[in-house]
């Protein structure tokens, strides 16, 4: 039994002893060509590092971003209070857009009561600095 489990362990290993040694000649590079190779890297580093934004620019990235990202959640804000008013639920036609805490009211209004309501809600969202209310009272015929 003992030697029937050592002759097939043998026959099983076998196969990994028995691969033959392909005859590839390994040459190395010479230190011309190693140094070329190097060349060749640091080119190639220097070009990827020139795409690669400064910190600087990175710093401004971040803050376009997050001030796009205020920008629209203080429209939504905007939105949602114009939305919410009894006397305001019904206007479909103003557009609202807000950059740097700036809000501007855009569109067509029945009324100028209605127009100063509209810039009224606006002005007591939070994070609102200011508002530009250019509404245009336009009467339905």
């Amino acid at each position: 039994m003992k030697a029937l489990i050592v002759v097939a362990a043998a026959t099983l290993a076998f196969p990994v002893y028995a691969q033959q040694k392909q005859d590839v000649p390994q040459t190395l590079p010479s230190a011309q060509e190693r140094a070329e190779n190097r060349e060749k890297v640091q080119a190639q580093t220097d070009k990827a590092t020139e795409k690669l934004p400064s910190a600087e620019e990175r710093a401004k990235n971040r803050e376009t971003v997050s001030s796009g990202t205020a920008g629209a959640a203080l429209t939504t804000k905007v939105k949602t209070a114009l939305a919410s008013d009894a006397g305001l639920s019904t206007m479909t036609n103003i557009d609202v857009d807000s950059k740097d805490g700036v809000v501007t009211l855009k569109g067509k209004v029945d009324s100028a009561d209605m127009k100063k309501k509209a810039g009224d809600v606006a002005k007591k969202v939070s994070g609102v600095k200011s508002v530009k209310n250019e509404l245009k009272v336009e009467k339905k015929s």
